[in-house]
């Protein structure tokens, strides 16, 4: 039987539902997958963009508490989030829509 996503550390409901949504159903497949890629199809599914859930995504998938990220390390994802978010937008999109998804009101996909 599968692990539900909120058995790993920091994965609350609302998270969970939003990599189910983007076709993570379970543990296993989100520790498959790893921080970027989920996040990135967390992203095309909908997802608003936000830097905090990244950073929680990444230190739960270590088993780190979600404010453990710091300094160095959190400077690095920052940038790591910058370019997954870049690229998960379709650059055929209209610039209206672009905003719309990064607003987090886009049209789901």
């Amino acid at each position: 039987m599968p692990t539900p996503l909120t058995d790993i550390r920091n994965i609350g409901p609302a998270m969970a539902e939003d990599l189910k949504r983007a076709g993570i159903p379970d543990a296993e497949s989100l520790r498959r997958a790893g921080p970027d890629a989920a996040y990135a199809a967390m992203l095309r599914a909908g997802s608003r963009p936000h830097f905090i859930a990244y950073y929680v995504l990444h230190m739960g998938l270590q088993g780190r508490p979600w404010n453990d990220c710091q300094g160095d390390e959190k400077a690095a994802l920052r940038s790591r989030f910058d370019q997954i978010k870049a690229d998960s937008f379709d650059p055929d999109r209209s610039e209206f829509e672009r905003l719309m998804n990064e607003l987090g009101v886009g049209a789901r996909r």
